[in-house]
C-alpha cells in the first residue's frame, strides 16, 4: 500500500539539509510507484531527485524543490523543480559536463540528471542563482521543443495548500490558460480555486469572457476568486484576455517591451461583476506572463539575459523565486506564442 499519496498540485520542500534531501527522494520514488513509472524509471526518478537535493545542499541559499505529476494525453510523469537565490552558475551547459565540479567533488550531477531526464532545462547567472526543471517519463525522452506553457504555485509560509492556481485546455483549436486566486488563504481559499479549476476544464469552448462568466456562475457556493482566462489567436497575432479582480497580466513583446493587461474590479461567484474582454499584440515568440498578488508586479525580464528563450516553467518559476513573497499564496504562469 502507497502511503500519503503525492497530490496532484505537488509538494514544496525546503532543502537546508540531507535529510531533506533523503525526504525528496522517498517522496519521488513514491510518486514513481503512485504513477506506475515501472521499477526501471522510478531508480531513474530517484537518481534525479537526490542529485538535485545534493545541488541544493551543497551549493544553494534558499533552495527548494517542487515535486508533482504531470500528465499527457494518457500518460503520466514526474517533474521536479529545484529553485535557488546561491553563487549561480556562468555557463549551465559546460556545468552539466561530467568532472565539472565547484565543490570538490566528483561533478556528475548534473550530467546524472541529464541523463535519466526525459525532458530538461534550466537558467542560471552568477549571483543571481539557478532553477533547473526536470521530467521523468516512462518511456524515456519526450518532446525535444519547449512546451508552449508552464506554471507553478506555492502556499504562504506556515500553510500546507495555496489558495492561488491555474490551469490551462486546448478546446475545439483554441488554447486558453487560466490564473485563479481563491479569497483569503487555506484549505477554504483553495476549495474556491479548485471549483474554477473544475469548472474550467467542463467550460463551453467558448471566447475568454464567455468562459470567464461560466466560471463565475459555477463558484457561488465558494468564497469566490479574483481569476482571468487568456487565449492565444495566431491567425490575427493577438491575445484575448478577461479577468475580475488582482490577477496581473502582461505581453513581453518580441522586442522586449512590457504591455500591462486590464482585469475589471470583482469576485468572480459573487454579486455580478463586469466581464468584458481585451485584444493585444501577441506575435510569435512573445510571452504572456500572469500571476496573482502573492508576486510582486516588479518584475523585468530584462534583467535577467536570455531568460525568454528558455521554457515557460523555467522563466515562470524565475519570476516566483524573486518576484514572490512569503506573507501570501503566489502562483506565476507564462505562456509563449508561436509555440
Amino acid at each position: 500500500m502507497i502511503h500519503d499519496p503525492v497530490p496532484d498540485r505537488g509538494i514544496w520542500f525546503r532543502i537546508e539539509s540531507g535529510s531533506a534531501a533523503s525526504a525528496v527522494r522517498r517522496a519521488a520514488e513514491r510518486l514513481g510507484i503512485q504513477l506506475d513509472l515501472g521499477d526501471a524509471r522510478t531508480a531513474d526518478l530517484a537518481i534525479v531527485a537526490a542529485e538535485l537535493t545534493s545541488n541544493l545542499v551543497k551549493h544553494a541559499d534558499d533552495g527548494v524543490l517542487l515535486l508533482r505529476p504531470v500528465r499527457r494525453g494518457g500518460e503520466a510523469g514526474v517533474e521536479l523543480i529545484a529553485v535557488d537565490a546561491g553563487p549561480g552558475m556562468a555557463d549551465l551547459t559546460v556545468s552539466s559536463q561530467d568532472g565539472h565540479s565547484t565543490a570538490g567533488t566528483l561533478g556528475i550531477g548534473l550530467g546524472a540528471i541529464l541523463r535519466q531526464a526525459s525532458w530538461f532545462d534550466g537558467y542560471s547567472r552568477p549571483e543571481r542563482g539557478t532553477v533547473l526543471a526536470v521530467q521523468v517519463w516512462p518511456g524515456g525522452q519526450v518532446e525535444r521543443e519547449h512546451p508552449w506553457v508552464g506554471a507553478l504555485a506555492r502556499p504562504l509560509t506556515g500553510e500546507s495548500v495555496s489558495g492561488d492556481g491555474y490551469a490551462w485546455r486546448v478546446v475545439e483549436g483554441r488554447r486558453q490558460v487560466l490564473v485563479c486566486d481563491g479569497l483569503g488563504h487555506g484549505p477554504l481559499a483553495a476549495a474556491a480555486t479548485d471549483a474554477a479549476l473544475a469548472a474550467f476544464r467542463k467550460a463551453p469552448a467558448g471566447p475568454p469572457a464567455v468562459v470567464v462568466g461560466h466560471l463565475h456562475r459555477s463558484m457561488s457556493h465558494t468564497r469566490g476568486a479574483a481569476l482571468a482566462v487568456a487565449e492565444p489567436v495566431p491567425s490575427t497575432g493577438t491575445l484575448r484576455y478577461s479577468g475580475l479582480g488582482n490577477i496581473s497580466a502582461a505581453v513581453i513583446g518580441v522586442d522586449g517591451k512590457r504591455r500591462g493587461m486590464v482585469s475589471l474590479p470583482g469576485i468572480a461567484g459573487h454579486q455580478r461583476p463586469p466581464i468584458r474582454e481585451y485584444d493585444y499584440p501577441f506575435d510569435d515568440g512573445a510571452l504572456l506572463v500572469m500571476h496573482s498578488d502573492g508576486v510582486v508586479d516588479r518584475w523585468q525580464l530584462d534583467d535577467y539575459p536570455g531568460l525568454v528563450d528558455r521554457s515557460p516553467l523555467v522563466v515562470a518559476a524565475t519570476v516566483l523565486r524573486d518576484a514572490g513573497t512569503r506573507r501570501d499564496d503566489a502562483c506565476v504562469l507564462v505562456a509563449r506564442a508561436g509555440a
